[in-house]
């Protein structure tokens, strides 16, 4: 583990506005379903994908509840809502956020990523600084195998 004041280096290169709009959906996913964050993510700049569990088919959300959560979505966007981080330790970290998806060998200072006052959590992406960056978001397709929601969605640059 690196315990100096260094944070971790990200692993790729992010598309910015594609990565905070990742932030939004997860936090929209979370309010509605109580569902967790995406377990599994693949972000790239024209179109991305977020996996969720839901092992009980029952609680899977309608094709109406997931336009309801990309409205949700939109209406953060257009909220204009400022994109920042602060690096803290871990331990005010955990004030915040859960810490239990955190790589054993992260950095003993962590990054937050904040989208405005409507999500907070660890990640060492890049990110847009205001929401207006974004565009419109669009979920594309679903599925549900195995336990697993899958929802597949990319973001138009202009609203």
């Amino acid at each position: 583990m690196n315990n100096d004041n260094e944070l971790n280096a990200p692993k790729k290169d992010y598309c910015r506005p594609m990565h905070t709009t990742e932030h939004i959906l997860n936090q929209a996913m979370c309010r509605r379903f109580n569902c967790g964050r995406s377990f599994s993510a693949h972000i790239e700049a024209k179109k991305s994908k977020c996996d969720y569990r839901f092992e009980d088919p029952s609680k899977v959300p309608s094709a109406e509840a997931l336009a309801e959560v990309e409205a949700e979505v939109n209406e953060v966007i257009s909220r204009n809502l400022d994109v920042f981080s602060k690096v803290v330790t871990r331990q005010e970290a955990s004030e915040y956020t859960d810490l239990s998806r955190l790589p054993q060998d992260a950095s003993e200072m962590v990054k937050l990523v904040f989208v405005g006052d409507y999500d907070v959590c660890l990640c060492i992406g890049a990110h847009v600084a205001n929401t207006s960056e974004i565009g419109k978001f669009r979920i594309i397709s679903s599925d549900y195998k195995d336990g697993v929601l899958r929802l597949r969605w990319k973001v138009d640059p202009e609203r």
